[in-house]
């Protein structure tokens, strides 16, 4: 079982945003600090709910930081993205730092990002196929052209080419991960044999439907059944530690609601298109009787629980929810030190 940790980098209320920055960066070397698998580097544009606008930004300075933790996006969102410009950078940091990169990549939302970088809506509605396909193109093939509706342009050579070799090894280029949130969402990245991400509002029975779905296609798309057995999905989640269940979520009852509301508030649609707020105080409850919250012993009967409901070993939970630079440090380092050695 492998446990990383989802910083979102959000601004809780009364915070400045140098100190959410400060928070997910530290949040990070605690990660390593304390035996963690990965990190999970989320962006957003505009809006508090998270003030990192640059995934592969970060990710760099957290690679750079680190020795050994892996680091990925989650995600990159290409709907506002040149998959070239992506490409090279995801290659950029795979080669580096030996193999540590993965690129979660994802449609994103109908915000007003659309209208700010230009890529328009169409982008976001119809264009993601057309984005990831290229995307994949150029980190796997030694010179790319496009002929689509989106992107065209003559061919040109791949550099720094992501799938050269390391010492003498064969490499594939970075991993890749897609953010799926619905059932085109999985078809499509189960056509392409690439893994799912699978968002913290979803719960155990939705997700272990979701892996049922994946692997069908998978399999009907001619993917290998060693392949698709052996699909690396990521599961995320909120986790939160404490003496007992009940100081846990008051823990991220007192916080989250807060944050979230500022945060979900903040989306502004390109189109004025209406859409349904979640009541911010329901959807925290709501994560918290989903998730790992409460003493180290259940949250690791929880993570066991759940990666045998799903078949999903791998998994991302926030662990910021506290909204404090020094709880959170706690809550990775207990993560470390009370909850991996029950899993293992």
């Amino acid at each position: 079982m492998r446990v990383g940790a989802f910083v979102l980098a959000g601004q809780f209320p009364g915070q400045g945003q140098r100190e959410a920055l400060r928070r997910a960066i530290r949040t990070a070397e605690v990660a390593e600090e304390s035996g963690l698998d990965a990190v999970w580097l989320a962006e957003h544009h505009f809006i508090p709910y998270g003030v990192c606008p640059s995934a592969t930004t970060l990710a760099a300075l957290v690679l750079g930081r680190t020795h050994r933790i892996g680091v990925g996006t989650a995600v990159s969102v290409l709907s506002t993205t040149h998959p070239v410009a992506l490409g090279e950078q995801a290659a950029l940091l795979h080669l580096t730092t030996g193999g540590r990169f993965t690129l979660g990549v994802g449609r994103g939302g109908p915000w007003v990002d659309l209208e700010v970088f230009g890529t328009g809506l169409r982008a976001y509605e119809e264009g993601f196929p057309e984005s990831l396909d290229l995307l994949l193109r150029w980190l796997r093939e030694p010179a790319v052209g496009a002929d689509g509706e989106q992107y065209a342009f003559r061919e040109v050579p791949v550099v720094p080419r992501g799938d050269e070799f390391f010492d003498g090894v064969a490499a594939d280029g970075p991993p890749i991960v897609v953010a799926c949130v619905s059932p085109r969402g999985v078809r499509l990245a189960a056509e392409r044999g690439l893994p799912m991400l699978l968002g913290m509002h979803c719960g155990d029975e939705e997700k272990a439907e979701m892996v049922a779905l994946w692997r069908r296609t998978a399999l009907a798309a001619g993917h290998s059944p060693d392949a698709v057995a052996g699909a690396d999905h990521v599961s995320m989640g909120v986790l939160q530690i404490a003496d007992s269940r009940a100081d846990a979520t008051q823990t991220l009852l007192k916080a989250m609601p807060g944050w979230l509301r500022q945060g979900l508030d903040a989306y502004v649609t390109v189109d004025g298109r209406q859409r349904a707020m979640r009541d911010p105080r329901a959807y925290a409850e709501q994560l918290c009787a989903l998730h790992p919250v409460g003493p180290p012993e259940l949250c690791a009967d929880l993570l066991a629980a759940s990666a045998e409901r799903t078949g999903i070993d791998r998994f991302a939970f926030l662990v910021e929810g506290s909204g404090e630079l020094t709880s959170t440090e706690e809550n990775v380092r207990r993560l470390g030190e009370e909850v991996l050695p029950r899993c293992r």
